[in-house]
């Protein structure tokens, strides 16, 4: 599990300035990575690291000279068009190259002339997925949400009793992951009302959001060869946003008895930008269970993963309807928690994957699940906000929303900030719903 060191110093500033007024998510402690262009243009996919509202061109820097030694070689890696080399080098090598860029952007470094010739603004960058996702998990770590979804449709046992001892997962379709900013259509599926004989192919009636966080793996792991408790975390390169939407009236015919299917493998976003395990080492926090609870399986124990294996992680989604972007409204919050309510950790997460001898690859996904807080509006599914649809939500403007209608834009936001270290955040992850095919 990644440590403090000097990368996280409150204290330092960057000669890129907008990186120093306290209130941007890309500050010098967070150099998240992302795999960038210019908006328009042809060139060429490479990486970047966000400083403030600029992006460092890895491509251009490594060309420029401004890496040598140990942040050589990773430089090299997020330089290309995918993350999924650097990924795969592992933290140490990651961490040296964090400690390169954080010296080469503060104030008073002597590679600032250098490097201030490989900046691009952010406002004309646009972003591509920044791995091949091999493969994606989307697990159902938020004891909140499993309960809230089972009183809709078990009042009288909503947590099924296998959930407090296994990480639940199943595996979905990466295929369909797209990168913050997308449009996607409305999907179509069978969906069988309870008073009909027969199902009907229609467009989903029933549009949702899933307010989750998605972990990339790093190092990979042999055929065969389970990631210990203890080493989960060096198998895991960072953390993204990620909406997993969800066609609730597909959903309930088609998920049984294996899952998940069409209501989810239509599209899910992700953010572009790729905040490491090392940037959120100040923000870590306490796991636990409630004593009356099943404490995990020696397996999914360790004494690190009880100390700091949560994350203080704030959440936020947004919606920003067709009649509000005419008004020029700004949009309006609809619900809000923390990646810290999670029932399971992500190491354990990586554990129990890999526990019958599953390989994971550098740029495989992992969806943490709805991350539903403890209370009622910090529910991060509309269908948990709604009450199953019955008590639609009132928006500021006067408009109500029970399911998402065309033309809604979704837009997701996270941050970590604390007395003694410096605010950090991912940026935002947005999609929008069209209509469907005719």
């Amino acid at each position: 599990m990644p440590q403090l060191n000097d990368t996280h110093d409150p204290k330092l500033t960057s000669w890129v300035t907008s990186a120093n007024d306290g209130q941007t998510d890309f500050p010098i402690q967070n150099l998240p990575f992302a795999v960038f262009r210019r908006q328009g243009s042809q060139e060429a996919w490479r990486g970047g690291v966000a400083i403030g509202d600029q992006i460092v061109d890895m491509a251009t820097a490594v060309q420029a000279g401004v890496f040598s030694g140990d942040a050589l070689a990773p430089a090299q890696a997020a330089a290309e068009s995918t993350l999924n080399h650097l990924m795969g080098m592992g933290g140490q090598a990651a961490s040296a190259l964090r400690q390169a860029l954080s010296k080469a952007l503060q104030t008073g470094s002597s590679q600032e002339a250098a490097l201030k010739a490989c900046l691009v603004p952010r406002v004309q960058a646009e972003y591509a997925l920044p791995a091949r996702i091999g493969d994606y998990t989307d697990f159902y770590t938020s004891v909140h949400h499993a309960t809230n979804i089972g009183k809709l449709f078990r009042p009288d046992n909503p947590l099924l009793p296998n959930y407090k001892w296994v990480p639940i997962g199943y595996h979905g379709r990466s295929s369909s992951i797209v990168i913050s900013g997308q449009t996607f259509k409305r999907p179509k599926g069978q969906v069988k009302p309870p008073e009909a004989d027969a199902p009907v192919l229609k467009a989903s009636a029933r549009m949702d959001i899933e307010l989750e966080m998605g972990v990339f793996i790093g190092r990979a792991n042999e055929l065969g060869e389970p990631i210990a408790i203890t080493e989960a975390e060096d198998h895991v390169f960072g953390l993204v946003l990620f909406n997993d939407w969800s066609a609730r009236d597909i959903q309930p015919w088609e998920y049984q008895p294996l899952g998940p299917f069409l209501a989810k493998n239509f599209a899910s976003t992700i953010s572009p930008w790729i905040v490491t395990m090392e940037a959120l080492a100040p923000f870590r926090a306490p796991f636990s269970r409630p004593a009356d609870d099943p404490q995990p399986l020696p397996y999914l124990s360790s004494a690190t993963n009880s100390a700091r294996g949560g994350l203080d992680i704030a959440l936020e989604a947004l919606v920003l309807t067709p009649r509000m972007r005419e008004a020029g409204a700004a949009p309006a919050r609809i619900t809000h928690s923390n990646y810290k309510h999670a029932y399971w950790t992500a190491a354990q997460m990586v554990t129990h994957h890999t526990v019958n001898g599953c390989n994971l690859q550098p740029g495989d996904l992992l969806g943490t699940g709805t991350l539903s807080g403890p209370t009622l509006d910090q529910a991060c599914a509309l269908i948990e906000l709604t009450t199953g649809g019955k008590n639609p939500i009132q928006l500021p403007n006067g408009e109500q929303r029970t399911w998402l209608e065309d033309g809604d834009t979704i837009i997701l936001r996270g941050w970590c900030q604390k007395d003694g270290a410096a605010r950090i955040g991912f940026g935002e992850c947005v999609g929008t719903v069209l209509p469907a095919n005719a």
